[in-house]
């Protein structure tokens, strides 16, 4: 991957990155280098490996490009992990090099932080026996991660798929970019597209709805919000929100839009919520950026998507998967998105109507859990819902701070839901849990044990 070319390229007092200040791309390629010479000396290789456990900085952006720049590959670990987990990723992946922050990373609102870097050789490390020049984790929704290796002609294809996306930000545009750079919509939608386009991302210093307004009206060009729904939602939340007269658009991620936020955030902004579909696996596979065709989405240019059986299948010709030769997972150069959805055979739109496994059987009747997700999510109060399947169905959702209660809740599924797929309980949590992307976590013994007063695991 030529990492001159495609991302550091172009005029040295271009400003790319906003990170508190205005970072240009003369003094990024700068840093590059010298992040380069740093792990050259510290005994890199072409070919090598290293771990990158940083948090959102300039440290974390110049260290990926410097590891690909020397010809290696980077692992992303997420800053947030604990060291536990971080431990199990080493072990798995036997990095050879592990950069960390010079000091503790601390404050959990916090967009970026401004942090030093340590390289650290690490014991029983060896080259990768495979040729992916990135590897990630899925978000572990639903179960344990797994790793997940790309190429460096998957980047740089998906790099260039989303410059023939309509709609999506290029040169001229700031990208106010609330995802991680962990995480592939952070890395690639966000990091490498702007780096490539000559789009200037901006990452606020915090991430509450304070921080993301103020970021908002700082703008200096037009300006493009790209996060999950759950921090889309916190705008929307804002009664009175300030005179916004650069903001354009509003771009998510990772689960579904609920009608109600979709409608509120347009009311609020005159702002239209477009939608990416994608995995970690694959990056972006379908859009609707311009939020015209919703709910249906058009498969990403070059993606070809098809339905089996109610699952949406990913043209894929190699396995993602790392030490997985599962078939469930991609099988004859096909990836299975383990979601269910429809394809309109006239248009070729792609409408996803939530995971596979929403399918429950209760006393001999088929349930949908995203219709009894959907429901609770309109009941009033509710800001936030998932519904699981453990036996039997239950339900786990955070409110506005109103009265809503649980038993109002459950009058309110009584009057739009047939008893058998009404929730055998509704808990109210403080907030859902969420993965290090964002998404809501739908484990339902992960989501037991955030009940307030549950019993601690033995």
């Amino acid at each position: 991957m030529d990492v001159d070319e495609l991302f550091l390229a172009g005029p040295a007092d271009e400003p790319v990155l906003r990170l508190g200040e205005s970072i240009e791309r003369g003094r990024l390629r700068k840093l590059v280098s010298e992040r380069q010479k740093q792990l050259r000396d510290a005994g890199l290789h072409t070919g090598g490996s290293v771990a990158v456990h940083l948090p959102p900085s300039l440290e974390f952006i110049a260290h990926v490009l410097a590891v690909w720049k020397s010809g290696a590959q980077a692992i992303l670990v997420d800053h947030r992990f604990t060291a536990f987990e971080v431990n199990s990723c080493v072990e798995r992946l036997a990095p050879q090099f592990i950069v960390e922050p010079a000091e503790p990373a601390t404050g959990m609102m916090r967009g970026f932080r401004d942090t030093g870097s340590v390289i650290r050789p690490l014991d029983g490390g060896r080259a990768p026996g495979t040729g992916h020049a990135l590897i990630q984790f899925s978000s572990g929704s639903t179960g344990p991660s797994k790793v997940i290796g790309r190429t460096a002609a998957d980047l740089v294809a998906e790099v260039e798929r989303y410059t023939r996306i309509d709609g999506f930000p290029g040169a001229g545009h700031q990208v106010v970019m609330l995802a991680s750079m962990t995480n592939v919509l952070g890395l690639v939608g966000g990091l490498l597209n702007s780096l490539h386009t000559g789009a200037e991302m901006v990452i606020p210093r915090h991430t509450g709805k304070d921080g993301i307004l103020r970021t908002l009206v700082e703008a200096t060009a037009p300006t493009v919000l790209i996060g999950v729904p759950s921090q889309v939602d916190l705008l929307a939340r804002v009664a009175d929100p300030p005179a916004l007269p650069l903001f354009r658009r509003v771009i998510t991620g990772g689960e579904l839009v609920r009608d109600a936020l979709w409608n509120s955030f347009a009311q609020r902004y005159g702002v239209r919520i477009g939608t990416m579909y994608g995995m970690t696996e694959a990056g972006v596979m379908a859009v609707d950026v311009l939020g015209e065709h919703r709910p249906a989405l058009l498969p990403a240019p070059g993606h070809e998507l098809r339905l089996e059986n109610g699952e949406l299948m990913l043209r894929q010709p190699a396995s993602p998967y790392l030490g997985d030769p599962d078939p469930s997972r991609w099988s004859d150069g096909w990836l299975h998105t383990r979601d269910a959805g429809t394809v309109d055979a006239s248009t070729g739109r792609v409408t996803v109507l939530g995971r596979l496994d929403s399918q429950v059987s209760v006393g001999g009747l088929k349930v949908d859990l995203n219709e009894v997700e959907q429901t609770l999510a309109g009941a009033p109060g509710v800001t936030e819902a998932v519904v699981v399947h453990d036996g039997a169905i239950q339900a786990f959702v955070a409110l506005d701070g109103g009265g809503t209660g649980a038993p109002e809740i459950e009058a309110y599924l009584r009057q739009r839901l047939a008893g058998y797929k009404r929730p055998r309980a509704v808990y109210v949590l403080p907030a859902l849990p969420r993965t290090s992307s964002g998404k809501p976590i739908r484990n339902a013994e992960a989501l037991n044990a955030s009940r307030p007063g549950a019993a601690a695991p033995s």
